[in-house]
């Protein structure tokens, strides 16, 4: 993990963030930009996240792994925070804007401090354009905005109210002639009433990871040629799974074939069904 402070010029951003008009003049960073040729995808949303935003959240992210891409957002609470974690969760480099310097002393908030140092474990970045001691100003929060949307080929709001700090990071989204993706709500819902305003003004509606692929540019796996691709990501346990199933068998089959305590192997197959590997139908398993 390098999480020492470096000084970064323009001729070290990444190309996208170099296009936008108010680009930053300077950044510092804690760890290492990720590929640029990967895609880049910036998550926002309310703070005052509900539990369905954290699932939408969840849902979404996780059915993007094992492809190239990079989650971008804001290391603050509610939507920002839960990106991070399910990109981490699902595999994905991850990259922070924190609305403050990168001293560890004012990173902000200071709860998700152990978040930031998991995304440089991992292999990620924190970048902010603030000085290093700069403790966290309400100012800061648009200027950073513009920076996840600068770094992004396309942003995804999950939750908004109608004048949440995420429609800011839209309206720049939309400026900057770059994809922006929605998450619909529901219409009893206050932390819905932003994003359902950008759906009226033609923001594209999220409703599944495929639509973010697209959105991106990316071709959706097919079939049994996307295990190879995910294997990296995938624990010993659930690579036997893969080895098993290469055609559909029934989950007795499968669990007897597995050598794994009854207990352990229902716990494996219900966790590999959540992260969008498996189906099981009428007592058949197969991959998704």
């Amino acid at each position: 993990m390098d999480d020492a402070l470096k000084l970064l010029s323009p001729a070290d951003f990444p190309p996208l963030l170099r296009e936008i008009p108010d680009a930053p003049k300077q950044l510092c960073m804690r760890g290492e930009w990720p590929s640029f040729e990967k895609k880049w995808l910036a998550v926002v949303g309310s703070r005052a996240m509900s539990t369905y935003g954290k699932q939408a959240c969840r849902h979404l992210i996780e059915g993007l792994r094992g492809y190239p891409i990079v989650i971008v957002s804001g290391l603050a609470y509610g939507v920002d925070a839960e990106a991070h974690r399910c990109a981490l969760d699902a595999g994905l480099t991850t990259v922070g804007v924190p609305g403050s310097g990168l001293d560890w002393n004012v990173v902000y908030p200071k709860a998700n401090v152990g978040l930031a140092r998991e995304i440089l474990k991992a292999g990620g970045a924190l970048i902010s354009e603030e000085k290093p001691d700069a403790k966290t100003m309400d100012y800061m929060f648009p200027k950073r905005n513009r920076i996840m949307a600068g770094l992004s080929h396309a942003t995804l709001i999950i939750e908004a109210k109608e004048k949440s700090g995420s429609l800011i990071t839209a309206k720049l989204v939309t400026e900057y002639n770059r994809d922006l993706l929605v998450v619909p709500g529901s219409i009893f819902s206050a932390e819905s009433k932003g994003t359902h305003q950008f759906l009226r003004l033609g923001a594209t509606a999220a409703t599944s990871a495929e639509d973010i692929l697209v959105a991106l540019g990316i071709a959706k796996r097919e079939g049994p040629a996307s295990w190879a691709e995910l294997r990296d990501d995938l624990s010993p346990d659930e690579l036997r799974v893969f080895e098993i199933i290469h055609s559909p068998v029934s989950r007795d089959e499968l669990i007897t074939e597995l050598e794994l305590p009854i207990s352990e192997a229902n716990v494996l197959l219900s966790t590999m069904e959540i992260k969008g590997l498996i189906v099981e139908e009428l007592g058949v398993v197969r991959v998704r």
